[in-house]
Order: structure tokens, then C-alpha cells, then sequence
């Protein structure tokens, strides 16, 4: 459990902890479950930037753009960097390894700079409206947390790995899809109180998680369909997909 969560603490995050003493099967299930607990540095960060912003009454997209960077920083920007490799690798019109060979290559073209661009467009102008809110800054920290409960999809059994190598070899199929579903449901409980904390009806927050791990589930079943299966960089896609869908369903309600 310990080497699990330092496991965790040291993938989602830059903070940092001692290495666990080993990675196996285990470990990696533990760390995948506990994403959204090592992400706690992060959604505080990005809490603490949302207060500041709309005490000072920053423009909205000033403040959601600040939390974005907030997030950025505090994880080298990894996800952002897998979300424009996966959309490159994606949209190839090439044959399996071609694409691999791309998203590998670390160049980001036209189609992952787009994907990029809206992604993040989206995720400051929904964090930045949303910090506005009472007790919005609650709501920005929470959601970024609740976002990296992506993985429990993206590497629910019986996902393959893309690649016998790399982080999407180590952590794909790790988790049981009943532990999956349960960590889900103890995160969205998590959400139920921040929205309730901020005057939105708590039932709404399942949907919001629902509606996250559908579109997660997607993303996962066409890295499957023409990758064969997922990487670190589709699990990095997976985290930004999830935190555009939860902070546009939040801000909906």
C-alpha cells in the first residue's frame, strides 16, 4: 500500500516523495486508485489560484487560465504533453505502428496543437466561471482531483497496453473493474459535498462523473481500436478529457 501511493505521489505530481521500493502489479492497481488522492497538491494549488483571482476580480479566463497553468506546473505539464501526442497519433491516417512511431517522436502537429488549444481553452474558461461561484475555489481543487479518476477507466481490466514498454505497460488492466467502480463512487461522493458546499444539488455531481467516464471510455476504446491498446500518453489524454467534461457539466448545472 505504501509503495502504491508513493507510486502515485510521484506520477501525478512533481512533489516530491521517496521512490517505492519496487513497481509490480500491485502497486500499480494501488497507485491508479489513489490518482485523484496524490492529486490533492495540485487541486490545492489550483484552489488557492481561483480564490486569489476572484478576490482581485480578475477577467474570467485570467482566472481560469492561472488555476490551468497552477496544474500545468505541478505536473510538468505530462498530461498536456500525452493529450497532444495522442490526438497527433490518433487523427494519422496511418497504419498502427506509424501512428505509435508519431505520438513517440514527441513533435506536436497541426492536429494535437488544435486538440491542445481547445482543451485548454475550455478548461480556463470553465474553471475561471466557476471560481466565480460561492465557494467556488472549493469546486476548481475538487474537480481537478475528481479529473485524474480518468486512469480507473483507462486502465480498467481487461484494457491491453498499446506497448510492451512504458507507463501504459506497467498500469494497463491493473484495475478490476469492481474496484473501479467503487473508487468512482467514493470520488463522486467527494464531488456530491463540494457541490453541495457550493449551492449545487449534490446528485448532480454522479452525472458529472458519469458523463467524464463515458467520454474517458471513448477516447480509451479508439486508442484500442487503432492503437491496440492504451500508453502513457493516452492515460495523460484520458485526465484532460475527464477534467473538460467535468468542469463543462459543472458549470451547466
Amino acid at each position: 500500500m505504501a509503495d502504491g501511493l508513493l507510486l502515485a505521489a510521484g506520477t501525478f505530481s512533481t512533489v516530491r516523495f521517496p521512490a517505492p521500493s519496487t513497481v509490480d502489479r500491485g502497486r500499480a492497481r494501488v497507485a491508479m486508485l489513489a490518482a485523484p488522492i496524490a492529486a490533492v497538491p495540485l487541486g490545492a494549488a489550483a484552489a488557492l489560484v481561483s480564490a486569489l483571482g476572484d478576490r482581485l476580480s480578475l477577467p474570467v479566463l485570467v482566472t481560469g487560465a492561472l488555476a490551468v497553468a497552477a496544474v500545468a506546473l505541478g505536473t510538468r505539464a505530462l498530461h498536456l504533453d500525452g493529450l497532444a501526442d495522442t490526438v497527433d497519433g490518433l487523427s494519422a491516417p496511418y497504419d498502427r505502428e506509424r501512428r505509435l512511431a508519431i505520438m513517440k517522436s514527441g513533435d506536436v502537429g497541426p492536429a494535437g496543437a488544435v486538440g491542445l488549444t481547445l482543451v485548454l481553452l475550455v478548461q480556463a474558461a470553465a474553471l475561471g466561471s466557476l471560481a466565480g461561484r460561492d465557494h467556488g475555489w472549493l469546486l476548481v481543487g475538487t474537480l481537478v482531483c475528481v479529473s485524474r479518476a480518468a486512469v480507473l477507466v483507462a486502465c480498467a481490466a481487461p484494457v491491453p497496453a498499446a506497448t510492451p514498454g512504458g507507463l501504459g505497460a506497467a498500469v494497463a488492466g491493473s484495475v478490476p473493474v469492481f474496484a473501479a467502480a467503487g473508487a468512482a463512487t467514493a470520488y463522486a461522493g467527494v464531488l456530491s459535498l463540494a457541490f453541495a458546499a457550493a449551492g449545487v444539488p449534490w446528485w448532480q455531481a454522479p452525472l458529472a462523473v458519469g458523463v467524464a467516464a463515458v467520454a474517458v471510455a471513448l477516447l480509451v476504446r479508439r486508442a484500442v481500436t487503432l492503437l491496440g491498446g492504451i500508453t502513457g500518453d493516452v492515460i495523460g489524454a484520458a485526465i484532460e478529457v475527464a477534467l473538460v467534461a467535468l468542469g463543462v457539466v459543472t458549470l451547466a448545472t
